[in-house]
């Protein structure tokens, strides 16, 4: 790996997560009270995760994290919708979504709908009178907003050895 390589992978993570931050921040400030860092951070946290060092990995990261973001922002909702927010709760929840993924044999998504699950249930504790429907479908967009910045950045940044 040549020193322009290990300067451009971090490059992609960082404007990705500039822009993704930007974004989410943006978005989610449409919606007073739903909390736009979180928005922020969560599109960012997106970026970076999907953020890999191909355009393939990337694009196959990417689906990994929205289908893992939709299954956690859900089973999260359901369970808020049904109780208040408690770490044990949290704790099902994550494991009612991870054995979701493995029961339709998408186990690979489970680590990412888990994240979704805490930060989707965090989130709302932060404030109780936040409808849980609506938390859980801003913090699937944030996601896939930070996921779309990512897979648009590695699209366009020139892969090395690749004429596109």
């Amino acid at each position: 790996m040549n020193s322009t390589e290990r300067l451009r992978i971090p490059a992609e993570i960082a404007v990705a997560a500039l822009v993704a931050y930007v974004l989410g921040f943006w978005f989610t400030s449409l919606f007073p009270g739903y909390l736009p860092k979180i928005g922020g951070l969560w599109s960012a946290i997106s970026a970076i995760v999907v953020t890999q060092s191909t355009r393939k990995e990337t694009t196959s990261s990417a689906s990994l994290r929205i289908l893992g973001s939709a299954i956690g922002a859900v089973t999260s909702a359901v369970y808020l919708l049904l109780l208040p927010f408690h770490p044990v709760g949290m704790a099902l929840a994550i494991f009612a979504t991870v054995w979701l993924c493995s029961a339709v044999n998408i186990p690979t998504h489970g680590r990412l709908a888990a994240i979704t699950v805490i930060v989707v249930m965090v989130t709302g504790s932060l404030d109780p009178k936040l409808s849980p429907g609506l938390n859980a479908l801003l913090r699937f967009v944030e996601s896939f907003i930070g996921t779309g910045v990512a897979v648009l950045g590695v699209r366009l940044w020139p892969e090395p050895g690749h004429k596109d």
